[in-house]
């Protein structure tokens, strides 16, 4: 997110500077309105120095901060702010006691933020790789609405509903994914013992064999031959694969193609949908404008061609764009965006 430089004046007139991070000058300009400061000039600025939480937080990737670690500081900040807690000394209650090392240099950051006289939304979004721009948008409602702590509760019981979710598909994919790992460890077997085996009593007949068996055999003796190269051609094919995923239009090939997949795929739409629901109707029911929460519960699925079809459907339900805009092209209105 860019920073931003301003100039202005408080309720008393005095000069006020500093920076502060913003989508765009004019969301910067309306937050400073609301803080009480007059804007007299906004400019985009380089970012500021890496604070010593970040740096601290860099250096200890390989313990990221996770998923639990974000579903449990929603349940203790609910529950902390329930009981009437300042946000200031619940946060360093919670990193004093959390047991992840990057999770703490992450609420170290948060807390000074908070200190330098950022909302607690904005803290949130310095960190997008912890906190999504749904969790972001959401504690938003919350500070505007004055319902931080309910907000907080939602999140947790939404951020539990994924977990359950996403266990829920890893058992059902468990067993389709050890049996297609049990042919492919059978399949290696038979190449290298068991056909090399029966060709050798076969060599020994003088007989034509069949075609099929031929071919078996054919393909043994290249296994055998040539499997420096076919670990070769394996390994740069799986690489060449993981670099076409990371890509905008791989990524979003392998998401369309994993929805078709003959079972796996049936279950995958069903969970993908049912998250994509829950997470549109909290969004909903917490205040947040239809477009805006198709667009930013698209991003919860972690599905690229339904977090695409999500923002189409956010295209579509825009009424100025609906006035000045044609409607949009078939191939991105896919059946489940217009049947539910």
């Amino acid at each position: 997110m860019p920073h931003f430089a301003y100039v202005g004046r408080d309720a008393q007139g005095q000069r006020v500077e500093g920076m502060m991070e913003g989508a765009a000058s004019s969301l910067v300009a309306e937050h400073l309105a609301q803080s009480g400061i007059t804007p007299i000039r906004i400019a985009e600025s380089a970012a500021p120095a890496e604070s010593f939480a970040r740096q601290l937080a860099r250096l200890l990737d390989r313990q990221k901060a996770g998923f639990i670690d974000v579903l449990l500081f929603s349940r203790q900040m609910y529950t902390l702010m329930k009981a009437g807690v300042p946000i200031m000394r619940a946060l360093a209650g919670l990193q004093e006691s959390a047991m992840n090392r990057a999770f703490a240099a992450v609420i170290q950051d948060l807390r000074e933020a908070l200190d330098s006289g950022r909302e607690l939304s904005q803290a949130l979004a310095r960190n997008p790789g912890v906190f999504g721009s749904f969790y972001v948008a959401m504690v938003r409602v919350g500070e505007t609405t004055g319902r931080l702590e309910e907000i907080f509760l939602q999140l947790f019981h939404h951020l539990e509903f994924q977990k359950f979710m996403r266990d829920q598909v890893k058992s059902a994919l468990r067993y389709p994914s050890f049996v297609v790992l049990a042919m492919a460890i059978a399949l290696v077997i038979i190449n290298i013992f068991v056909i090399p085996a029966f060709a050798k009593v076969f060599k020994g007949f003088n007989a034509e064999l069949p075609f099929m068996t031929r071919l078996l055999i054919g393909f043994s003796d290249f296994t055998l031959a040539w499997w420096p190269a076919v670990l070769a051609v394996l390994a740069v094919a799986v690489f060449a694969f993981r670099m076409f995923v990371k890509t905008k239009d791989g990524r979003l090939a392998w998401d369309r193609f994993k929805l078709r997949i003959p079972v796996a795929g049936k279950i995958i739409r069903k969970a993908t949908l049912a998250r994509f629901a829950r997470s549109f109707a909290m969004a909903t029911r917490s205040g947040v404008p239809i477009v805006q929460g198709l667009s930013l519960t698209g991003q919860v699925v972690e599905n690229a061609w339904i977090e695409r079809s999500s923002r189409t459907c956010a295209w579509a339900s825009s009424a100025a764009r609906a006035c000045c805009a044609p409607p949009p092209p078939p191939a991105c209105s896919p059946r489940w965006c217009c049947r539910w």
